[in-house]
């Protein structure tokens, strides 16, 4: 199984959008979480898509019709949706996998950053949501974490220990996490993981087409 997330930046480089597509397509993911991103991302190699609400509907002036900020793309059949705290920054859906069932959390933590108090109030919120779904030892968090945890690239200690104590209560790894320069992440209840290698690969590491890179977690 692949699992892959990146923030593509709001498609700030729109006029690089097909290296985009075809760089995403390469990975060539059964679950991709794309975050900060827009409807003109179009995969059809993928046969379900959910997204988190446009943007433009809580604030016009700041974003363009085509924005979200959560989209799940997966050839995997889709059994149910859960709710979350702010549908607008999180999303979760329950897919039905060769391995058994599995929820796959996408989200962004902190739309502004990891020092912004939007950033503590969304975490301690997201945290419940991780406590509550977390119970059956399937559930994947993948996305935009705003929180290195191999350097000091980008974190808080807060962030970051608040993370670490949540995954631990929650049976979670987060199997990105000794990758430098890297802010999204791959967390996972650990018994999928138990006897199984795991490979992590990263696209865009020159920052050229997002602010961020990409990073794939091969089970």
């Amino acid at each position: 199984m692949k699992i892959a997330t990146w923030n593509i930046e709001r498609l700030k480089h729109k006029s690089e959008l097909n290296k985009i597509i075809n760089l995403i397509e390469e990975q060539d993911a059964d679950i991709l979480v794309l975050t900060e991103t827009d409807s003109r991302i179009i995969l059809p190699n993928f046969k379900y898509r959910i997204d988190t609400p446009k943007l433009k509907e809580i604030e016009p002036s700041n974003y363009l019709e085509t924005e979200n900020r959560v989209s799940i793309f997966t050839n995997y059949e889709i059994e149910q949706q859960f709710e979350t705290f702010d549908k607008y920054t999180s999303l979760c859906i329950e897919l039905k996998t060769e391995v058994g069932n599995l929820k796959v959390y996408g989200t962004i933590i902190g739309i502004y950053g990891n020092r912004n108090e939007n950033f503590r109030l969304d975490l301690a919120k997201q945290i419940d949501d991780f406590e509550r779904l977390s119970k059956d030892n399937n559930l994947c968090i993948v996305g935009d974490y705003n929180i290195s945890f191999a350097d000091n690239y980008f974190f808080t200690n807060w962030g970051r220990n608040e993370l670490n104590k949540s995954f631990n209560r929650n049976n979670l790894d987060i199997i990105s996490k000794q990758r430098e320069k890297c802010i999204d992440h791959i967390a996972i209840s650990k018994p999928l993981t138990v006897e199984k290698q795991i490979c992590i690969n990263e696209w865009n590491q020159d920052f050229k087409l997002s602010d961020h890179k990409g990073i794939m977690a091969h089970l």
